[in-house]
This record gives structure tokens, sequence and C-alpha cells, in this order.
């Protein structure tokens, strides 16, 4: 019986194997941030503007401290890009309710069309990849990348998946 999952049959890759599924990935990423990047340079807006309007809009509400977490960057950098998508008139930030030193952060009606327009050329272009590669591929994907993630990151990414259901 050959059962994977026990490891009774381990998977065994080279190290050049290893080092084209590394370059594969450098180039899927380029691929997969080429059509948001093109959108975003008109609005002299970068990567980081990027992931903070999905993140709001995935957790509406988000606090910036949960934000510095999920986008582990600093908060100087933060402040910056929220201070940025603020008075672009994109992303509204209003006093906690419960703790009124908190900041929860919420996309405008223009910032979710920005982010519509994002996420759609994204969604276009895994659809296509994940058509062309099969389910079983799909599934194999989801779970290398949830493999590679650091089990902190991979609860947060699981409590948004549970959120977003």
């Amino acid at each position: 019986m050959n059962d994977v999952g026990t490891g009774e049959n381990l998977l065994f890759l080279t190290d050049e194997q290893l080092r084209q599924g590394i370059e594969a990935m450098f180039f899927a990423y380029r691929g997969f941030t080429a059509d948001p990047d093109r959108i975003l340079a008109g609005m002299a807006y970068g990567r980081a503007h990027h992931r903070a309007i999905h993140f709001i809009n995935r957790a509406p509400g988000t606090t910036v401290n949960n934000l510095l977490i999920l986008l582990g960057v600093t908060k100087q950098s933060l402040n910056r890009v929220l201070r940025t998508l603020i008075e672009d008139g994109l992303v509204e930030s209003r006093v906690g309710v419960t703790d009124k030193r908190e900041r929860n952060l919420y996309l405008t009606e223009a910032g979710e069309a920005l982010e519509r327009q994002l996420s759609d050329a994204q969604r276009a272009r895994m659809r296509a990849a994940y058509r062309a590669a099969g389910p079983q591929a799909v599934t194999g994907f989801r779970q290398v990348l949830e493999a590679m993630m650091d089990p902190e990151m991979r609860r947060k990414h699981h409590a948004l998946r549970e959120a977003g259901q």
C-alpha cells in the first residue's frame, strides 16, 4: 500500500527539481502581480497598497494592528500606505467602538471598485491556470502553499477563509 500521507512512500525531489520549483514560483508570482501592478502604476501605488486594500476588503473593520500582523510590515510603512489610501478616498478609518484608541479600516465605494478591478484581474489569471491544471492539481497546489506557510500565518489564512465562507 502506497500511502503518501503516512510517509510510507516519501516524495523525493532532487535539488535541481526544487530549484526549478523555486524559479517557477518566482515567475508565477511575477505573472500573478503583473496585471494589478499595471493598474496601480497609473495611480502611483504599489503592491503594499494592493495588499492593504485586499485585506481591508476581506475583513472590513479590521484594525491597524491586525493589518500590521497580516502584512508583516513596519508600522511606519503601513502608516505611509494608509495615509495615501485615506487621503485619496479609498479607505476610511473609524474610531473603534469598544476601544477608542483603535482605528477600524473600511474601503469606501471607490476603494471597493479598485479592489474589484485588481481582484478581477487576478481571478481571471487564477481561473485560467486552475482550469488548465485540473482539480487534483488545484487541491495539491493549495496544500503545497499552506504547507509552506508559517503555522501562525496558516492559522490566520484559515480564519480569513472561514470568515469568507
